[in-house]
């Protein structure tokens, strides 16, 4: 599933995310979101995000499930 409506994208979902420097290659970058920062309803080049490592850039790809590190960082398994 793409990530281009704010909609599909929920706090700790798991997702590929393109960075600002990795645009041209296309390297993806995976991790749960912790924060959406796109206040639009949908985005052509996907919605931002902030992973729970702290990295941002547009959501690619919506892999599912939640991840298994919580807010602060931490394994939760």
């Amino acid at each position: 599933m793409h990530g281009k409506n704010r909609k599909d994208i929920k706090p700790r979902l798991r997702v590929h995310i393109t960075q600002k420097p990795d645009q041209r290659s296309g390297r993806l970058t995976s991790g749960g979101v912790k924060d959406v920062l796109t206040k639009s309803a949908s985005h052509p080049h996907g919605i931002k995000v902030r992973l729970e490592t702290g990295e941002v850039g547009r959501v690619q790809e919506i892999v599912g499930g939640v991840s298994n590190v919580d807010i602060d960082g931490n394994n939760t398994l």
